[in-house]
């Protein structure tokens, strides 16, 4: 049950958030998933400037798309899209499946393991040249984008999606709306932390942009700083603060 901090004094209110600041995992802090909202606004940039013309990092588009090759009769540009959707199914289930595994290995957490995998399918990436066909590493960040959403669910409790927008900017309007109805500072606060989201994604798609203009393919790398610093910050947690919190499943997560 949440509690209204219009109901607490002040000390009351600070001993709650130090409550919290501990109640949750360093993969669910809302610095890394701002770092991956950064991530995932390069990656987007980077599919879109250099490599199709397309955004993998969900797959609406990719069905949309589709229905309409298919209702304009072409047949093979049609089922095509069957190969990024399928890479992203791909992701999921490997995301649902791999947790436990890594689990018993007792080393990092699954979180910290994804983000050191992306690190290393993006710097791969950056080794393909611009000839080779774009659908190599559409597949790719298809499947890295899947993994990343299906595992950084929460931000300290609160839902996030880290490789796309659309549900921040509906959280920003349902936030502002139950601040106005209920004076909830908690909702104004839910709506900020959305704002920052969306800002820091649009922050790395900008910067992403100006980089393929002059780096080409490799302007990916760019991408290797912020989760770099995650992979940092998870590792840290992992081998010492929370090293008995291994087992522990972060918020949003079932069995």
């Amino acid at each position: 049950m949440e509690i209204s901090e219009s109901h607490l004094q002040p000390g009351a209110i600070h001993e709650l958030e130090e409550h919290e600041k501990h109640r949750y995992l360093t993969c669910e802090k809302k610095g890394v998933f701002l770092l991956l909202m950064i991530a995932a606004g390069m990656m987007g940039a980077y599919t879109y400037n250099l490599r199709g013309n397309v955004f993998c990092n969900a797959q609406t588009a990719n069905v949309v798309l589709m229905a309409m090759a298919l209702g304009k009769g072409e047949w093979q540009q049609g089922l095509y899209y069957l190969l990024p959707i399928s890479a992203y199914v791909a992701g999921a289930f490997v995301s649902d499946f791999l947790p436990n595994p890594v689990k018993r290995m007792h080393l990092l957490r699954w979180d910290t393991f994804l983000v050191g995998v992306e690190i290393i399918v993006l710097f791969i990436i950056g080794c393909i040249p611009l000839t080779v066909t774009d659908r190599v590493v559409q597949v790719m960040i298809n499947f890295i984008c899947s993994m990343q959403y299906n595992t950084f669910r929460k931000a300290e409790g609160i839902p996030m999606a880290t490789t796309f927008c659309t549900n921040h900017v509906r959280q920003i309007g349902i936030s502002i709306s139950i601040f106005i109805r209920h004076k909830d500072r908690n909702s104004l606060r839910r709506a900020l932390s959305h704002i920052f989201m969306l800002l820091v994604f649009l922050g790395g798609g900008i910067l992403l942009t100006v980089c393929c203009t002059f780096f080409g393919a490799k302007a990916i790398w760019f991408a290797l700083v912020p989760l770099g610093i995650n992979f940092v910050i998870l590792a840290h947690a992992d081998v010492t603060l929370e090293r008995n919190r291994l087992a522990e499943k972060p918020e949003g997560h079932g069995d």
